[in-house]
């Protein structure tokens, strides 16, 4: 099978023998996988990969000097069920999602980051049946993709405590930015302030349910928030995940300020402790999603209750992966880019909100 293969430092398409699914899996045919900020920053930073799994044992015997197949964002069709799988809630034909760990033996694999098992990247993979949750009918494969990314926002609102009466200040509008903006705002918290560089993903974000959306070069984030309200208690989401950007925000941040920590930064950071002692800052950081908010996003994508269709922005197939990865790079470019299989080579444009607008 063809895949994209991440071989030192750099992305690769591959052919690779096809998968055969052990105990409890699923054969799968990908189709769509989406390329994730945590990827982009993996292929740069990837020897850090091999620290957090020694210090959290998150990440299992994943090497990042050998190949492997990125990809955790992804909705497939069954294929195939293997041994011991009866009673599992899917049939072949079946389209799904699931949680991305599969289950080999007694080790819990995380997909996508793993030299054993190919991640998304690949026209055919393996899944655990058991946590497999079939796509309602009607949804499309690429809104349902996009179930995993919208998990981590869904887990870092609820992992803030915010409440109603509550601001909310979201620095950076990225992909989990941006995720972060939908639930806040079908969650009905109101002034919710956001900051981003891009004016494509600003609109984006003012589009998704912001109500202030600035360019922190002309206006900080905080000054926004004052010019608006500066009465409520504010809970700020830093989902930007570069050096120096903590630092500021929790010098910036006004006492009793809660920060809940969604960027991906994978270099050592400064901060500086004890203005964060003497505001009483509370710093708070997030991971991932547990089980029932990855069913609660796909419920509420299925429903219409958050709409992500304007994050998608294009489409590649497994040859233009490294292109893509290069174009993510630009944030004018695109938000959410999927990988699908049976696309052309070329990055294709699908909806969004086109640069100018």
């Amino acid at each position: 099978m063809r895949a994209a293969v991440a071989r030192a430092g750099r992305i690769v398409a591959a052919d690779l023998p096809e998968p055969e699914p052990g105990d409890g899996h699923a054969l799968v045919a990908v189709k769509a996988c989406g390329i994730c900020g945590s990827d982009l920053h993996t292929l740069r930073h990837a020897h850090h990969m091999l620290d957090v799994a020694e210090a959290t044992g998150v990440g299992g015997a994943f090497d990042p000097e050998l190949d492997y197949v990125m990809g955790h964002e992804y909705v497939a069709e069954v294929l195939e069920l293997g041994p011991a799988t009866d009673g599992v809630a899917i049939a072949s034909g079946d389209l799904v999602v699931s949680i991305p760990v599969l289950i080999a033996g007694m080790e819990l694999v995380p997909i996508g980051f793993s030299n054993d098992f190919a991640g998304g990247y690949a026209e055919r993979m393996l899944l655990t049946a058991g946590a497999c949750i079939p796509v309602p009918n009607g949804l499309d494969h690429r809104r349902a993709a996009l179930t995993e990314p919208m998990a981590v926002g869904l887990h870092s609102v609820n992992k803030s405590g915010i409440k109603p009466g509550d601001a909310a200040l979201v620095v950076g509008c990225g992909p989990i930015g941006l995720a972060i903006v939908v639930w806040l705002a079908a969650q009905g918290i109101e002034p919710i302030v956001a900051s981003e560089l891009s004016p494509r993903r600003r609109t984006l974000a003012a589009e998704l349910g912001a109500h202030v959306v600035v360019d922190p070069r002309e206006e900080p984030i905080f000054d926004a928030w004052r010019r608006v309200d500066g009465m409520r208690s504010v809970v700020v989401y830093e989902a930007v995940g570069v050096p120096g950007i903590l630092d500021t925000v929790i010098f910036d941040a006004p006492s009793q300020a809660r920060v809940l920590i969604a960027g991906v930064c994978m270099e050592p950071d400064t901060i500086r402790p004890l203005i964060g002692v003497v505001k009483e800052i509370n710093l708070q950081f997030a991971f991932g999603y547990d089980p029932v908010e990855f069913a609660e996003t796909l419920r509420a994508i299925a429903e219409g209750a958050i709409d992500v269709a304007p994050l998608i922005t294009g489409r590649v197939g497994i040859d233009g992966v490294a292109d893509a990865f290069d174009a993510l790079a630009d944030p004018e470019a695109h938000v959410k880019v999927l990988v699908e299989p049976d696309a052309p080579a070329d990055l294709t444009p699908l909806g969004g909100t086109p640069p100018g607008h």
